[in-house]
C-alpha cells in the first residue's frame, strides 16, 4: 500500500539492498553504546551477574524485532512506525493521534538519540586527549552532529557504500577484541559473582530492570532500516532478514565482548572504568593495545551517529509526504532524491542536544520512547493481522502473538523499574502532543471532532 503524496512530490530512489539494510543497522547498534555502558550495567547489579540484563535484553529484542521485521515488510514506508500506528488503529480514527504522537516524540526524540552517539564518540577521545573540559567535548560532539549532516546530504547510494565499508571495520574490530580476551579468559574471575547476588531481593529486580535497560540501549538500532522503508529493495524481504540478522550478528558480539573483558579485568575495577574496552585491551597488548581500540571504537561510534541521522531524518518527510505535516519536509532533493529539511533538523538539533550528558540521553530515551511507541507497536502487530492496510507478501512472526506479548511485557517491566522523574518526562511529552493534536483536529475537522461538530451545528 502506497501513502497518497501532495501534487509534484517524487517518491525515495529504492536504491538498498540487503547489503546496505543489514550494515545500516549494525552500524547504528555498534556504536559507542556498549564500550562505555558495561560498567554502568556492573554498578547496577553489583557484579558480573549483569550478564543476566544482557540475556534479558537480547530476548526482549529478539521479539520486539520480530514485530518490526512483521510490522515493517507489511508497510514499507519511510518513517515506518508512523505508517505502522495510523494503519494499526485507523487512519481516520485513534491511529491519527498515535502516529502523531509518534512524530512529535521524535522530533525530540531523534535529535535526543543521535546526541547520545555523538557525546560518546567525545567521551571516548578522552583516552587520547585527558582532561578535556565539558564545552570542549560538547563542541566536539556537535561538530560530528554537523559533519554527518553534510556526508548524508547525497544520493542514498553513496551512502550505502560508506556503511557496508564502516560495517566492515566495526565487526573486524569487535571479533579481534573478543579474540584477545579469549586467549587471557579466566573463568574465575569471569564469574566471581558477590554473596547473595541472585537473591531476588527489590533491589535485585530494580538493579536487572536498569541492567536490561541499558542492554535494550546497546541493541537499540535494529529497527532502522524501518525508517527508510521506501529506499529498500524488495522491501517485504529484505526488511526482515536485515532487522533479524543484525539482532543475531550484534547479541553474539555483545556476548562475547562482555565475557572476554569480565574474564580478564576485575569486576570490581570493570565498574570503575570510563573506558573499559581501551583498558581491557592495553592490559593485554600494551598501550599500543589501548590506543589502536579507542580508535576503532571512535570510528564504530561516528557510524552508528552516521547511521541514526540517517534514519531519523526521514520520519518527517514520512509525515509531510501523508500530508499530515508540514509539507516543506516533503521535498527531496532534486537529484539525490533525499529528504533535505528533515536530514537539516536533525543534524541542527542533535548538534545542539549534546550540550546534554550521556546518562540523562540514555535513561530519557529509552524510557520515553516505550511510553510512546514501542509498546503500542506490539499492539500494533496484532491489529494489522486483520488489516487489508498491510502487503500481503508480508512477512509473519512465528508463534504469533506470543513474541508480541513478550515484548510488550517486557518494555513494561522497563518503564516501571526506572526513575519516577523520567517517567514524568513521557507523561509531560505524551500530555503535551496530545493536547497539540487535539487543537490542530477540532481547526481542521478531524477526529475526534469530525463526527461531534454536525452534531452540535444541528
Amino acid at each position: 500500500m502506497s501513502s497518497p503524496l501532495p501534487a509534484g512530490v517524487v517518491r525515495p530512489l529504492r536504491a538498498v539492498g540487503f547489503p546496505g539494510a543489514l550494515s545500516a543497522n549494525v552500524l547504528n547498534m555498534i556504536g559507542v553504546g556498549p564500550f562505555i555502558t558495561i560498567p554502568l550495567a556492573l554498578t547496577a547489579m553489583g557484579g558480573p551477574q549483569a550478564m543476566l540484563g544482557w540475556l534479558l535484553g537480547a530476548i526482549l529484542c529478539v521479539c520486539d524485532g520480530l514485530v518490526w521485521a512483521e510490522l515493517g515488510s507489511a508497510l514499507p514506508h519511510s518513517g515506518g512506525p508512523y505508517h505502522y500506528l495510523l494503519q494499526a488503529f485507523g487512519p481516520r480514527s485513534l491511529g491519527r493521534l498515535l502516529s502523531f504522537i509518534f512524530l512529535w516524540q521524535t522530533l525530540l526524540i531523534g535529535p535526543l538519540s543521535i546526541a547520545s552517539g555523538a557525546v560518546g564518540f567525545a567521551e571516548y577521545t578522552t583516552y587520547l586527549v585527558p582532561h578535556l573540559q565539558h564545552w570542549q567535548l560538547a563542541a566536539t560532539a556537535g561538530a560530528v552532529c554537523l559533519l554527518n549532516t553534510a556526508l548524508l546530504y547525497r544520493d542514498v547510494r553513496i551512502i550505502q557504500k560508506i556503511s557496508v565499508a564502516m560495517t566492515v571495520i566495526v565487526v573486524g574490530a569487535m571479533v579481534w577484541i573478543i579474540i584477545s580476551g579469549a586467549m587471557h579468559f579466566d573463568p574465575r574471575r569471569a564469574f566471581d559473582f558477590p554473596r547473595g547476588a541472585f537473591e531476588p531481593t527489590g533491589s535485585f529486580w530494580a538493579g536487572l530492570g536498569s541492567a536490561t535497560l541499558i542492554a535494550v540501549y546497546d541493541y537499540g538500532g535494529y529497527n532502522n532500516v524501518c525508517m527508510i522503508g521506501e529506499e529498500v529493495r524488495t522491501p517485504a524481504r529484505t526488511i526482515p532478514r536485515a532487522v533479524l540478522w543484525s539482532i543475531a550478528i550484534v547479541a553474539v558480539l555483545y556476548f562475547g565482548l562482555n565475557l572476554s573483558i569480565l574474564g580478564t579485568l576485575p569486576w570490581r575495577t570493570a565498574e570503575h572504568s570510563s573506558a573499559v574496552v581501551a583498558d581491557f585491551m592495553a592490559i593485554i597488548h600494551g598501550s599500543w593495545g589501548g590506543t589502536l581500540v579507542t580508535l576503532l571504537i571512535l570510528i564504530a561510534s561516528w557510524g552508528s551517529v552516521l547511521a541514526m541521522l540517517l534514519g531519523y531524518s526521514r520520519v518527517p518527510y514520512a509525515a509531510a509526504a501523508d500530508g499530515r505535516f508540514f509539507a516543506v519536509f516533503a521535498k527531496l532533493h532534486p537529484r539525490g532524491r533525499f529528504p533535505t529539511l528533515g536530514l537539516l533538523y536533525m543534524g541542527a538539533l542533535s548538534a545542539a542536544a549534546c550540550l546534554f550528558s550521556l546518562a540523562d540521553l540514555i535513561a530519557v530515551l529509552i524510557v520515553v520512547q516505550t511510553m510512546f511507541q514501542f509498546a503500542a507497536q506490539c499492539i500494533a502487530t496484532i491489529l494489522l493481522r486483520r488489516s487489508a492496510a498491510a502487503a500481503a507478501e508480508r512477512f509473519r512472526m512465528p508463534l504469533f502473538p506470543l513474541p508480541a506479548l513478550i515484548a510488550l511485557a517486557g518494555w513494561i517491566y522497563i518503564t516501571v523499574t526506572s526513575k519516577p522523574a523520567h517517567i514524568a518526562i513521557g507523561a509531560v511529552m505524551f500530555a503535551a502532543g496530545t493536547a497539540v493534536y487535539l487543537m490542530q483536529a477540532r481547526r481542521r475537522s478531524q477526529w475526534p471532532f469530525d463526527r461531534a461538530l454536525p452534531l452540535a451545528s444541528a
